[in-house]
C-alpha cells in the first residue's frame, strides 16, 4: 500500500483506505474506513479496478510460468500451487511476506 501511494505521479490531498492498518507515510492525509468498499464509491471502484487488473496479470503469469497452475488459482495458495513452488521454486512474482512462502524462504 505505502509503495502504491508513493508512486503516484500526483500526491492526493486525501487518501482513503479500506481496511484498519493505516500506512506510515509522511506528508500524507490517510484514513482507513473498515468495510470501505461497501461505504464509499471511490474505493468500490478502486477495489474493481485492482482485481481486473490483477487477475489479468496473473492470467499472463500462467501463461509464463505453466508449472505453477495459476490459471487454476487466481494467484490463491492452494494445495496445488504450494506444492508446485516447493517443487520448481520461488519466482519473482510470488509475495516474499506471504506467510507459507515467507516460511520456505526462512530457515528458521
Amino acid at each position: 500500500m505505502k509503495r502504491a501511494i508513493k508512486k503516484l505521479i500526483k500526491k492526493p490531498s486525501y487518501v482513503l483506505i479500506d481496511g484498519n492498518k493505516i500506512p506510515e507515510i509522511k506528508n500524507y492525509k490517510i484514513k482507513c474506513i473498515v468495510k470501505g468498499d461497501e461505504k464509499i464509491p471511490q474505493i468500490s471502484a478502486a477495489s474493481v479496478i485492482a482485481k481486473v487488473t490483477r487477475d489479468r496479470f496473473v492470467k499472463k503469469l500462467s501463461k509464463k510460468f505453466t508449472k505453477y497452475a495459476w490459471d487454476k488459482n487466481a494467484g490463491y495458495g492452494t494445495k496445488l500451487h504450494l506444492k508446485a513452488i516447493k517443487k520448481f521454486g520461488v519466482t519473482i512474482y510470488h509475495r516474499k511476506k506471504f506467510s507459507p512462502i515467507h516460511n520456505m524462504l526462512s530457515p528458521n
